[in-house]
């Protein structure tokens, strides 16, 4: 795959993952619990089938290649996938994505005290910054009572962290497996929840069409995209390219429905938009020429 080509992978793939605001929106009734059972049920079809397609084999020989690793990722992920939910319902689309892109420091320290990684120096001073910023919105969103979905976030961003570090660790290039499994879990736990807690998964009609959408298209084939574009592109750039979803996730449901940004969503998200950028780029190191 050339270098245009994966960059269109990833750009396309995060574009798509950046529509679940708008969709979790046009939701009417359906609960969060429910809102995870679809929607893991339908992203895990599809993650399986392009898992399949990817490696030319059948879905048999996919199940039997799930290792610890996957299980672990796949545990961590669907822990990030049900609290991303829950944010989405209790704050604004805004505050769950920007509150998101902390995500690399995260995973930056957790990776530094659990498997001896030493962060770029760039990694403190951009974390403060960014650190400012998240403050922002939290302030905002405590005002306007998003205190639940906020923190809904950052449970969400810490476990994402945790799942990459596991992901790295691991050294596995196709982290589609944990993927898979984090649908598994995710469908699995939604559905007992749904029962114990909602009254059953009985949603309506429209509702689960959006969806089974939004597991299987928004999300199952936007990871598939990005994941597939990731072999074929330096870590640093594939990080850049991916924050499209956090620029055009609130810009949707404005767009589409009338969602606003408040001034400090506004503000907060650009600083720890910038901060993430720079540390990004800051942080890519030359290779370094073996001597002769």
């Amino acid at each position: 795959m050339t270098r245009p080509i994966a960059m269109m992978f990833v750009l396309g793939g995060a574009s798509f993952m950046s529509f679940v605001g708008v969709l979790m929106r046009l939701l009417d009734d359906a609960t969060g619990f429910q809102i995870l059972f679809y929607r893991s049920l339908s992203l895990t079809l599809m993650v399986l089938m392009v898992i399949c397609v990817r490696r030319r084999c059948p879905p048999k020989t996919v199940l039997r290649s799930i290792d610890r690793h996957d299980l672990w990722m796949g545990a961590w992920l669907a822990l990030a996938f049900t609290s991303y939910i829950f944010s989405m319902l209790h704050t604004s689309v805004a505050s769950t994505l920007l509150i998101l892109t902390i995500v690399p420091f995260l995973a930056a320290i957790i990776a530094w005290k659990w498997i001896g990684e030493i962060p770029h120096l760039v990694t403190w001073p951009t974390m403060m910054i960014a650190i400012f910023g998240v403050g922002l919105m939290v302030y905002d969103g405590a005002s306007l009572g998003y205190s639940l979905g906020n923190l809904s976030a950052f449970v969400s961003a810490g476990c994402f962290a945790i799942m990459l570090v596991i992901a790295r660790r691991s050294r596995k290039s196709d982290v589609l497996g944990g993927t898979f499994m984090a649908g598994v879990f995710s469908a699995i736990s939604g559905g007992v929840a749904a029962f114990l807690l909602d009254g059953g998964l009985a949603i309506k009609q429209s509702d689960m069409l959006i969806i089974l959408f939004m597991g299987a298209f928004t999300i199952g084939l936007g990871i598939a995209l990005v994941t597939t574009g990731t072999g074929y592109l330096p870590a640093a750039e594939v990080s850049l390219l991916v924050l499209i979803e956090s620029v055009l996730g609130p810009l949707w449901p404005w767009v589409f429905l009338g969602e606003s940004l408040s001034k400090l969503e506004i503000i907060g998200g650009a600083i720890t938009l910038a901060a993430v950028v720079t540390m990004t780029v800051a942080s890519q190191r030359p290779a370094t020429k073996t001597a002769r």
